[in-house]
């Protein structure tokens, strides 16, 4: 089996989104990555699910060490990512993969993408290592030249892991409450504090959030610092870890609560932009969710259809009866929808990286700004119902650990929570929506389609219509309105990626599976009968005799507007 050649929308995905050069060197690796996520990884990723990591605090002679032992399916699993992809590697230099320049999001998101279907654990140390690197690049490149190329690097006796410290106590989603204390020491500073929710403890670079005396109270008050594992005279930081967290899921990586005992730190960038230093940690680390999500759920996917396929139930397959078709459905869709935002969104990402502030890299990154929150507000959240549906599916081998399912749910729920809730993510949508009018944004990106321009149209009222609500009105409708934002992207970009495959292949089956998510966003309750009909190329690709263009108009759309405020 190869992942990649059983994802039927993986392949015209790139396609249609990378220049030719590109899509012609990321072929191999796709073949290379997907046989290995359908094989040795996912073996790699079963024993180290099973065997979590262990904290050794004390050495053999009673002096205090605090390191992490992993299982060997860990490391074997780490030598994937980190040194035969180069996943954390690639945003942030040439020559990786032979790329002549740094290799486009959109490759390393597909590319993780794969590999999560099989690890998630390890895509959250291979985010923050990818995240740090790029967070020293764009504040502070000069000063942290060596500990970029250390965490951009493929060979194993010199790279370097990366960590984000940010979580205290008291303050989680709230981090103007943070109180861990920085004190200038003159060539250095020391960090004094606590943090509840470390992942990757032992990591080799970690940033983290600090409070400058002096500088004032809440977000404005904190610094960003580098903490490295090791003084610069090579003994041990100051840096204790009280103890692993007992996690529900993603027990192959090692998170702890973390004690910081004076501990060497240096300044990242302008110390009065710590926070804002940290949000554009988070929002990368936020699409990387998303991208999580949708490989779990593109896994949850195939595990159903090859369990249907298999199992007969009254004379006939799962597969073949009415109300398992309309089950898998919108699983399908969903997650078809979820890979066309997250590669949308990379994209974007990459624009805004080249571009300059102004002009098309301008409008890249308001778009990356709010694509990000809604793909991790919406993603997430799906991820979590497809991989119950997987497991319910799949009945009572579902439940049992001998399978991937347990696993799939478990995995799910963290990316509902990791780097802010579904509330707070819905919030940071609305924040967009008040500070650079979002979603109007939006629909002048996306709102020129004629099958989605009813549906953006009405969009854009509403979402002027809520701005004009009282605070708390706002807030208590924004959830439901990013989900409605973020579905009417996935509807487009399914309708572009349509009329591509209909340009260049004459191959209707993205044109169904447009038509299908209109029709489901629509009436969720009525399943159309030629999707239904054609489940199995839906599920497992395949060709669908294109249709007329316009053989079904654009519907008017549901889409209610928010009643006016008594």
């Amino acid at each position: 089996m190869n992942y990649a050649d059983r994802d039927p929308a993986l392949r015209p995905f790139l396609d249609r989104v990378l220049s030719a050069d590109d899509r012609a060197r990321v072929e191999p690796l796709l073949t290379e990555l997907g046989a290995l996520a359908a094989g040795d990884l996912d073996r790699q990723a079963a024993l180290a699910d099973a065997n979590p990591p262990r904290l050794v605090q004390y050495a053999p002679g009673g002096e205090r060490v605090d390191e992490i032992e992993y299982h060997p399916a860990h490391d074997r699993a780490a030598a994937i990512a980190y040194e035969e992809f180069g996943l954390a590697a690639m945003s942030h230099r040439p020559g990786v993969h032979g790329w002549p320049s740094k290799v486009p999001h959109t490759v390393k998101y597909a590319l993780s993408y794969l590999y999560v279907q099989s690890e998630f654990g390890m895509a959250c140390p291979l985010s923050m290592t990818d995240s740090a690197a790029r967070i020293l690049r764009l504040f502070d490149p000069e000063r942290y030249a060596s500990e970029i190329a250390a965490l951009s690097s493929t060979d194993p006796g010199l790279r370097a892991t990366g960590a984000m410290f940010m979580t205290e106590k008291q303050g989680g989603t709230d981090v103007g409450l943070t109180e861990t204390v920085a004190t200038d020491r003159g060539a250095h500073w020391t960090l004094t504090g606590k943090k509840w929710f470390a992942s990757n403890p032992g990591a080799d670079v970690i940033l983290t959030l600090a409070r400058v005396p002096g500088q004032g109270e809440g977000t404005r008050g904190l610094g960003m610092f580098l903490v490295p594992r090791l003084r610069p005279d090579g003994t041990r930081n100051a840096i204790r870890i009280d103890r692993l967290k007992d996690k529900l899921g993603s027990k192959s990586i090692a998170s702890g609560e973390v004690t910081l005992e004076g501990a060497y730190a240096t300044p990242v960038g302008q110390l009065t932009n710590g926070f804002r230093q940290m949000a554009e940690m988070l929002n990368v680390s936020r699409l990387s969710n998303a991208m999580r999500a949708t490989a779990l759920m593109r896994r949850a996917v195939r595990e159903s259809v090859d369990h249907t396929r298999v199992r007969h139930v009254f004379g006939k397959p799962l597969f073949e009866q009415p109300l398992m078709r309309a089950t898998l459905l919108p699983m399908i869709i969903d997650t078809e929808g979820a890979l066309a935002l997250v590669l949308e969104a990379a994209a974007r990402l990459t624009a805004a990286d080249e571009g300059a502030a102004d002009g098309e890299g301008g409008v890249a990154r308001e778009l990356v700004r709010v694509l990000t929150p809604l793909a991790k507000h919406t993603l997430c959240k799906r991820a979590r119902s497809v991989t119950g549906e997987a497991m319910e599916i799949r009945g009572g081998n579902g439940y049992i650990e001998d399978w991937v399912n347990p696993r799939l749910v478990r995995d799910a729920h963290l990316g509902s929570i990791w780097e802010g809730s579904s509330n707070v993510i819905a919030l940071d949508v609305l924040r967009c929506m008040r500070r650079q009018g979002a979603h109007r944004t939006l629909a002048d990106t996306y709102g020129d389609r004629a099958e989605t321009r009813g549906r953006w149209e009405l969009l854009r009222k509403k979402g002027d219509a809520l701005l004009e609500l009282p605070a708390d009105e706002q807030e208590m409708r924004i959830g439901r309105y990013a989900d409605e934002l973020t579905r009417a992207v996935m509807e487009t970009l399914l309708y572009d990626q349509a009329a591509h495959e209909r340009e260049t292949t004459g191959n209707g089956r993205a044109l169904l599976v447009a038509r299908t998510c209109t029709a489901l966003l629509d009436d969720p309750d009525t399943p159309p009968r030629a999707a239904l009909d054609h489940l199995a190329e839906l599920a497992e690709g395949g060709r669908v005799a294109p249709a007329p263009a316009q053989e079904t108009p654009a519907k008017e759309n549901t889409v209610k507007e928010p009643a006016a405020h008594a």
